[in-house]
């Protein structure tokens, strides 16, 4: 049902998020219109949702990677309603239904304001628990994320969308009060016009055009790509949690990161320092990517792998009978 072009204009969003449907167009090659129709299909087929994130840093904050083991008959349960809660993102059930494994963002000083932290260890149904702290999160230049199976732009096309993005200046310029209904409506829709946004804060398109530079600029304000990856032709969703020496920790998040198969790689705390998030078409797809991709990479000492058999949340759209869907409609 989807096809190369639709993955094309994924990774041109990945690229430049709040590009216009004609500059995504030029760059790609094909019409205004031609763009916005398939974007509009994503979208409102659930496959794909662009959202525009509060960076926890901008706060203060922390992302944590939880992995609880609980018993078979629970986890359902409660990885429904850790999904549910607006500090937790990309909630998902592994290891044959025992295992929840999700991030949560919070304080960096766990003796603090934590209340999820201090409430998950007292459930019954929760066997086990690890938190990991992600101290780095790796991505190449251009893109962020999985894109649909493969990076379908070329190097000069990814240049041309993202050469007018400043890289981030300065600490994360903090958020007000005022700016709350901003980032509700962007975390609805990423790509809202200024006209819209303009209605949903009560200022002017003007005055919304400089809030979201001066947001951008700083990196307070980010945007991510929520993707179905099943509805792309690509089952198997994985966790690799990696143990590597850490004079290669930075090559080897790097190296990941390049990988089209790889939608997400992390330095963390704890056992294993290094974490990724793989997405393959099949099984079969899987152990070529570890026998092959994986295992030319030096200075692995050690792994365990997750395999995802349910996943309930991205970085903030809910999965709501196959199809991702803003927090407030599931």
């Amino acid at each position: 049902m989807y096809d190369d072009l639709d993955r094309t204009i994924i990774h041109g969003l990945h690229c430049a998020p709040r590009a216009s449907f004609r500059r995504l167009g030029e760059v790609i090659g094909v019409s205004e219109q031609t763009v916005a129709r398939r974007y509009n299909a994503l979208r409102r087929d659930g496959v794909m949702r662009v959202v525009g994130l509060s960076s926890p840093a901008a706060h203060g904050r922390a992302e944590w990677i939880a992995r609880l083991r609980c018993r078979p008959d629970a986890a359902g349960p409660v990885a429904d309603s850790l999904a549910r809660r607006p500090e937790v993102g990309y909630a998902s059930v592994s290891s044959g239904g025992s295992e929840i494994i999700c991030t949560i963002r919070s304080t960096s000083d766990t003796g603090r304001d934590d209340v999820l932290l201090r409430q998950l260890p007292k459930a019954a149904s929760i066997l086990d628990m690890s938190v990991d702290l992600v101290l780095h999160p790796f991505s190449p230049p251009g893109t962020v994320g999985w894109a649909g199976g493969k990076r379908s732009l070329t190097d000069e096309q990814m240049r041309q969308l993202t050469e007018q993005r400043p890289a981030p200046a300065g600490p994360p310029l903090a958020p007000t009060d005022e700016d709350r209904p901003l980032f509700e409506a962007l975390a609805e829709d990423g790509r809202a016009s200024h006209t819209h946004l303009a209605r949903a804060t009560g200022w002017s398109a003007t005055r919304v055009a400089r809030r979201l530079e001066a947001l951008e600029a700083t990196g307070a304000l980010t945007y991510g790509i929520d993707i179905l990856a099943e509805r792309l032709g690509h089952d198997l969703n994985a966790n690799l949690w990696l143990q590597v020496d850490l004079p290669d920790l930075h090559r080897i998040g790097e190296e990941l990161a390049r990988h089209d198969e790889c939608a997400f790689a992390a330095a963390i705390s704890g056992r294993h320092n290094l974490m990724a998030v793989v997405i393959c078409e099949d099984v079969p797809a899987f152990y070529r990517y570890l026998s092959n991709r994986l295992a030319r990479i030096e200075g692995i000492r050690g792994y365990e792998i997750s395999v995802r058999s349910r996943r309930l949340k991205q970085s903030v759209s809910l999965i709501h009978h196959g199809r991702l869907v803003h927090p407030a409609s599931g």
